[in-house]
């Protein structure tokens, strides 16, 4: 069975589940439940980047295309957030969304983003403390970057090491093939949660016009928008092939809201379905996880424009300018916020602005879980696509039939 079947049915399930429960509370145990499949997801996530990016850079050395592979990573990464950044943008100017009611809630506590702390972590006093911290993966993808060029210096005293980290990968990743067959099960419990707290939220009403603009727009990016740069840039005649074999993930993301979670998804479903090579996967997947948060962009400025609007009508070019700016400056310090991230972004947006919006963002607080799967679910397209433009146009693919998609 197809591996995005399986999770299916389990959304299915999770869902008819979340009718046994009322609607408006979330059992303990189920909250607990869902913390635990989330963590075991993301279970095997470091030693997997780690040997598999070690890997991948030592054979792209090799290859003497890992200049090329990082270019075009880089360069799909900008340009993507810059497209998310306009399609928000425009979509957000062009519907009127109907204004959310002014609330009194006042903040307890301000989200930040901390980034002297950020920097600090990507050099901590022990290479070996990168290891720790599972939610922030930059540090650990930079340490397996410089061992991995470093192979590169004497292959001969080196080969034991490099045959040692290349078994260690596979190994991993077997490890992370298990796991992710048995979130199928987990999907259950995790969409059961996820329902729950959706449900009082499409009952409320008030934010059910900006729920259903993030779905059409993800539908018109994922139909559309990227399958047509998949034709055009990659001159492919099915496009639709990465759409298909991303379904799994897109899943995953999309009832998680976390970019880590997806991430050994992702490496499997590329290697296994799109048959993009390991030393490819090991490169793009962690950079898109990292730094590929145009989702987010997108979230953040259509959200900032309906608190905008809810408080006055009138927006000045010059405030649309620095909307759009910030909302793509931001998106790419959330590397060490894989869950949450767009919200903790939004916050620190209407903090920055000023001039009575500082609390702007408690209006969309309800909605903040479904805001950031939304985010999710558009970053993994871009990981998705993105990496097979990279594989294509580095020829670093084997392409299968979809009769062979996992």
């Amino acid at each position: 069975m197809k591996l995005w079947i399986k999770y299916l049915i389990g959304i299915v399930l999770g869902v008819l589940l979340a009718f046994v429960f009322p609607a408006n509370s979330e059992p303990v145990m189920l909250a607990f439940v869902t913390e635990i499949i989330i963590r075991f997801g993301k279970y095997i996530i470091v030693p997997l980047l780690f040997f598999t990016a070690m890997t991948a850079v030592d054979k792209l050395r090799e290859a003497k295309i890992i200049l090329k592979t990082g270019l075009l990573s880089v360069s799909i990464i900008i340009i993507s957030t810059v497209m998310f950044a306009l399609i928000g943008l425009a979509s957000i100017l062009i519907i009127q969304l109907p204004r959310i009611p002014i609330t009194a809630d006042r903040a307890v506590e301000t989200a930040t983003l901390n980034i002297a702390e950020l920097v600090r972590a990507l050099f901590p006093s022990s290479p070996f403390e990168t290891f720790i911290n599972g939610t922030f993966l930059l540090p650990v993808f930079l340490f397996a970057c410089f061992s991995g060029g470093a192979c590169t210096g004497d292959q001969i005293a080196f080969r034991p090491i490099v045959t040692l980290v290349d078994s260690l990968s596979k190994l991993c990743y077997n490890i992370a093939t298990l796991f992710t067959e048995l979130l199928s099960v987990g999907m259950i419990a995790v969409m059961c949660s996820w329902t729950i707290r959706f449900r009082s939220i499409i009952v409320n009403g008030t934010f059910t016009p900006l729920i259903l603009m993030l779905f059409v727009i993800f539908i018109i990016v994922a139909f559309v928008i990227y399958p047509a740069i998949i034709h055009y840039v990659c001159h492919d005649p099915r496009p639709y092939r990465v759409l298909y074999a991303s379904l799994a993930s897109i899943f995953a993301a999309f009832i998680s809201g976390d970019t880590n979670f997806v991430l050994p998804i992702n490496m499997r479903v590329g290697k296994e379905s799109l048959g993009i090579r390991r030393r490819i996967n090991g490169i793009t997947y962690p950079l898109f996880s990292i730094f590929a948060r145009g989702g987010a962009a997108l979230v953040v400025i259509v959200c900032f424009i309906v608190i905008w609007r809810s408080y006055v009508q009138a927006i000045r070019v010059d405030n649309i300018l620095w909307i759009l700016f910030m909302s793509f400056a931001l998106s790419f310090l959330l590397g060490g916020y894989p869950s949450g991230g767009p919200f903790i972004a939004l916050t620190m947006l209407c903090t920055m602005y000023g001039r009575g919006f500082e609390t702007g963002y408690l209006l969309l607080r309800p909605v903040a879980p479904i805001l950031c799967s939304f985010a999710a679910a558009f970053d993994v397209l871009t990981a998705m696509f993105g990496s097979y433009i990279v594989a294509v146009k580095t020829q670093m693919i084997e392409h299968h039939s979809t009769q062979h998609f996992i």
